[in-house]
């Protein structure tokens, strides 16, 4: 993991269409970017941001976001996410993220992802399918 440093940064965006609102998803009766769609696009972010930099074998996964949703918008207007690597704690990697649209920043917040060997995290998840 010593390709991976603290201000590796990534991006993701689209441009919200009908399936992205929350009305869409199921987390709203609205028609604006749903909240899950945001965190979606975050984690799409953070992947850009590590991923070629990543050991053979290995993969980063998800572990916890904190992140506010604070404006709308609507179908038809870009959304960008940044993530930037704040820093490193073993296999635990912390960002900085960071979500807006065309006029302002809708979103912003902190997340986190850890390392692991695919071929090991594969065992351990069919381990949960033995014996059903």
């Amino acid at each position: 993991m010593t390709e991976l440093k603290p201000g590796l940064s990534g991006r993701a965006e689209l441009i919200v269409a009908e399936p992205h609102t929350a009305a869409s998803v199921g987390s709203g009766r609205v028609g604006v970017l749903a909240t899950p769609v945001m965190i979606n696009l975050i984690e799409a972010a953070a992947l850009d941001a590590i991923e070629a930099h990543l050991p053979e074998g290995h993969q980063s996964l998800g572990t916890r976001l904190d992140v506010s949703h604070t404006a709308a918008t609507p179908v038809g207007m870009r959304v960008r996410a940044t993530a930037e690597l704040a820093r490193i704690e073993g296999r635990v990697l912390h960002f900085k993220v960071r979500a807006e649209d065309e006029v302002e920043e809708i979103g912003a917040g902190t997340h986190e992802r850890i390392v692991v060997n695919v071929e090991k995290f594969a065992r351990r998840v069919a381990r949960k399918t033995e014996g059903k």
